[in-house]
């Protein structure tokens, strides 16, 4: 290489020299700012004209020493903590050899002992303001703080976005959304992982709370028109695997917000040019075994066009059937549910998300039989999703009478309906503790199986006899009052998380799948007369260890088990298993017509002893006797039959039948 090469190297480029000349100016009047700050204005002009080149010489050593560092050569639109640490490295530099120079000619007395200091902290703010500044200015002017409008996507539309992780990853993750001008993705909240942090915000973008609070996030967010549409991980993609992100993103999915994340991210720095691409979650690759999908054309034909009721349409599950069932166009909704708000709520949002869809609220009980029979009687629906039931254990454990007026009694309320007003079908959701039940909720959804089965088989020599089909779930991820909300709770206050035992282990699924499978229930129902009296199971796997489940979430959070959050062993509630079943021993196990799904054919007890049995828990009830309730529940359960062929069963005629619905 030439020695004019190496020259022509070495000079500043047109940039940089605007850089150079910009600290040199600073250079030139840091000293006398550093003695007026010490001195004040007149005896800094005295010290000044005494020792005239006191100024000039602390600009030339100042000058030499950051060409040497070339620090000129750093983009000030990308100035960064590492910048700023240079020039302060340089301004060290350049105030040492300046002393050491005055002190070798004799020219230090003049100077009071602060000023290396005072001109330090001076000579260091106005270099790095300068820079700071001028990365500011060039971020607004491209839209990156404060955008006056959100940023576009390429076809025109900005996707809203909640942020979830930790601060310094939703700041990376910001920096690189404000870097690209067309990621289409406008952040509104933050969701920290760890906990709430008040007022506090990242990169202007306020944390709108916990993970565990992203219901009531989304709502105060929907309140004020800034509805997400996206939740957007701020993770490393080896991270998103665990059942806390399970949790989440299966709630996301039942507040009908997109999951993502940026499998990039980890790697991203903020001067590259790296494109990186926004990924979609699956949520069958979080659970580890692959969801059944939705069958497009049958669903279309069950649907599409007819009268559909829903009860408990406010619920978790009865919410996303509301949803997915809205998406084929039925000719009219009935949403029915005896919460007043959480009717309010999934009525406003089909008036938002499905204006053209037909539907009608009606705030009613199932155990309300003379009214739900005029709900029927004017609506009169086609297909009907029975999902509105009494769930949580301990509850019903100590109000059994309740859970035989809401899950037995209710349930025969509503398939007396279907077959008083000749609905085609009924689908029951169920729950894998009504198999060899310990708990009484247990035993009040196992009868209510058994309702709808015997129901179902009455009518199997009738052609146009209803349907009543039985889906039996496992946990549903993200519902009220299940686990893993339970947890992020727990963790956001710093902890103990609470499990029951430590051997513990339940079955999981989403509510996306589970509703799923009751559409596929009602759809195979409609078209299969040979399915009649089966219950459909959901393959889930393997069951999970629940103490696994809180070590996963411990450790997501970044925190160890057992050193920064506890686990508490609180002992097995009332009406508890240690471990789920998905089929009773005595039940027939059958391959059905869609992947990854189950049918159980059980031992029938015949409608006749349900009917008188019903009707004894009815007075009962009536009474508010919780013993009567327990002893009678449970002696029907005893009374389960052993089938040999079902059409040689004592069933009941159908003109009786139609009879006794009155």
């Amino acid at each position: 290489m030439s020695k004019y090469t190496k020259l022509t190297q070495a000079l500043p480029s047109g940039h940089s020299t605007v850089i150079f000349l910009i600290d040199a100016l600073v250079s030139s009047i840091s000293l006398p700012i550093a003695l007026i700050l010490r001195v004040g204005s007149g005896r800094a002009d005295e010290i000044l004209n005494e020792v005239p080149f006191s100024a000039p010489l602390f600009l030339v050593v100042a000058m030499a020493t950051f060409w040497t560092m070339r620090t000129y050569r750093r983009l000030w639109r990308f100035v960064s903590v590492g910048d700023l640490v240079e020039i302060a490295k340089g301004t060290t530099l350049a105030i040492s050899v300046y002393l050491l120079l005055l002190l070798l000619t004799g020219h230090l007395a003049w100077m009071p002992r602060s000023i290396p200091a005072i001109l330090w902290l001076v000579q260091i703010a106005m270099m790095g303001g300068a820079r700071v500044i001028r990365r500011l200015v060039a971020e607004y002017l491209s839209g990156a703080v404060n955008p006056p409008q959100p940023i576009l996507s390429p076809v025109g539309r900005s996707r809203r976005v909640l942020l979830v992780g930790s601060s310094d990853r939703v700041e990376r993750l910001l920096r690189y959304i404000e870097r690209e001008g067309d990621t289409g993705l406008h952040p509104i909240g933050i969701l920290d992982t760890v906990g709430v942090r008040g007022t506090m915000q990242v990169r202007g973008v306020p944390i709108l709370g916990s993970t565990c609070e992203l219901s009531r996030v989304v709502e105060r967010l929907e309140a004020s028109d800034q509805r997400p549409q996206c939740l957007l991980f701020a993770s490393h993609p080896d991270q998103l695997r665990g059942s806390a992100t399970v949790g989440i993103a299966a709630e996301a999915q039942s507040l009908n917000l997109d999951v993502a994340y940026l499998p990039g991210l980890i790697t991203y720095r903020p001067n590259s040019s790296e494109k990186l691409d926004l990924r979609f979650i699956d949520i069958a690759e979080l659970l580890g075994r692959p969801q059944i999908g939705l069958d497009s054309k049958s669903l279309q034909a069950a649907i599409h066009g007819r009268r559909v009721l829903v009860t408990g349409a406010g619920g978790t599950i009865g919410r996303e059937l509301v949803r997915q069932i809205a998406a084929f166009e039925p000719e009219r909704l009935i949403l029915l549910d005896a919460c007043e708000f959480n009717l309010y709520e999934i009525d406003l949002e089909m008036c938002e998300n499905h204006p053209r869809v037909s539907r009608t609220p009606v705030l009613c009980s199932i155990r309300q039989r003379e009214q739900l029979m005029r709900v029927f009687a004017e609506h009169r629906p086609e297909l009907v999703f029975h999902a509105a039931a009494l769930k949580h254990v301990p509850l019903v454990e100590e109000h059994p009478t309740a859970g035989v007026q809401t899950n037995i009694l209710g349930t025969r309320n509503v398939a007396d309906a279907v077959m008083r007003y000749g609905a085609l079908a009924m689908v029951q959701v169920s729950t894998d503790k009504a198999v060899n039940p310990v708990g009484f909720m247990g035993v009040t959804k196992r009868l209510g199986e058994l309702y709808c089965q015997a129901l179902d088989l009455a009518g199997v020599d009738t052609v146009d006899a209803p349907r009543f089909m039985t889906v039996r779930f496992g946990n549903v991820l993200g519902s009220s009052g299940s686990l893993i909300p339970l947890f992020q709770r727990q963790l956001s206050r710093g902890g103990p998380l609470t499990v029951t035992h430590k051997d513990i282990e339940r079955f999981f699924m989403t509510v996306h799948e589970a509703v799923q499978l009751v559409l596929h229930s009602a759809a195979r129902g409609l078209y299969n007369e040979d399915s009649r009296g089966r219950i459909h199971v959901l393959d889930m796997g393997a069951p999970v260890r629940i103490m696994d489940v809180a070590r996963r979430m411990i450790r997501l959070a970044g925190l160890e088990p057992d050193l920064d959050v506890n686990i508490e062993i609180v002992g097995l509630r009332p009406g508890e298993k240690l471990f789920e079943e998905l089929f009773d021993s005595k039940e027939k196990q059958f391959p059905s017509g869609m992947q990854g799904v189950f049918e159980a054919v059980s031992h029938v007890v015949p409608l006749p002893i349900l009917q008188r049995a019903f009707d004894q828990l009815e007075a009962a009830a009536n009474r508010g006797d919780d013993a009567a309730c327990r002893t009678t529940a449970r002696a029907l359960l005893s009374r389960e039959a052993t089938p040999a062929r079902r059409r040689s069963e004592p069933q009941i005629e159908r003109p009786q039948l139609v009879a006794h619905l009155g």
